[in-house]
């Protein structure tokens, strides 16, 4: 028997799909000015919002009940109590919240050659979209970019009972799809989710998304496909149907 095919490509979000990082930092950027302007916030204004991101970098698989509002509005309490000393001070912690919030959503964004290629691929296909997150922020996201439309189906990880790199979120897209593991490619910029995660659930391949031409560790999981751009993924899924074809 030959290679089996592609039929299924599982999608990250963040900073594969549209640049998170990126707008993210435009929302510090904004809280920054209002801190400065507003309150007089010289030095601190950078601290705090360095203090915030250092904060947000830690989060992790939060229970569905969680208010991530609630959360994320401590984190700029703690910050800016820590910074500035005094009473902690909830008002201004909500303000720079939203603002950093609205900002990094309105800069959410999914290219118009992106679209293209996932339109595409389509054809050939079937897309999923597959993201950690608490569920309420990575709908936001997925609303925001206007994305969902270009899939098959949608997998956020905070609805399910396990995030990836676990085995099981792989399978439950599986099932959605109707296809096999060993048929499908797993697409993300995280060596130690997605990449991981598919080679957890043994899927076909999966590829990693390396803009910065990071070295990974020789501890960190090893992808079958580095591109420095998801726009450089239909190339690599001619190079498994070449060598499945050769196979054959």
């Amino acid at each position: 028997m030959g290679q089996r095919q592609v039929q299924a490509v599982f999608f990250d979000l963040d900073n594969t799909l549209v640049d998170t990082a990126g707008a993210s930092r435009r929302g510090m950027l904004e809280v920054i000015k209002l801190l400065k302007s507003k309150y007089d916030y010289k030095e601190a204004a950078e601290i705090i919002c360095d203090k915030v991101q250092v904060k947000l970098s830690k989060e992790g698989f939060y229970p569905f009940n969680t208010c991530i509002t609630e959360l994320r509005t401590s984190f700029w309490e703690e910050a800016i109590q820590e910074t500035k000393g005094g009473a902690a001070n909830r008002k201004l912690a909500e303000e720079c919240y939203f603002l950093w919030k609205s900002t990094r959503l309105q800069h959410l964004t999914l290219e118009e050659d992106v679209k293209t290629m996932l339109t595409e691929l389509r054809k050939e296909v079937r897309l999923l979209l597959l993201t950690n997150g608490d569920r309420q922020t990575q709908r936001e996201k997925i609303e925001a970019c206007a994305c969902e439309s270009y899939f098959d189906a949608v997998v956020v990880g905070g609805e399910q009972k396990e995030e990836k790199p676990c085995s099981s979120i792989f399978y439950y897209c599986c099932h959605l799809l109707g296809v096999q593991p060993e048929d499908c490619v797993m697409v993300g910029d995280t060596l130690e989710t997605d990449i991981q995660g598919g080679l957890n659930a043994g899927l076909k391949a999966t590829v990693w998304i390396n803009k910065n031409g990071t070295v990974p560790q020789k501890s960190s999981p090893v992808p079958h496909y580095i591109v420095s751009s998801v726009l450089d993924l239909p190339a690599v899924l001619q190079s498994i149907y070449c060598k499945v074809t050769l196979s054959v």
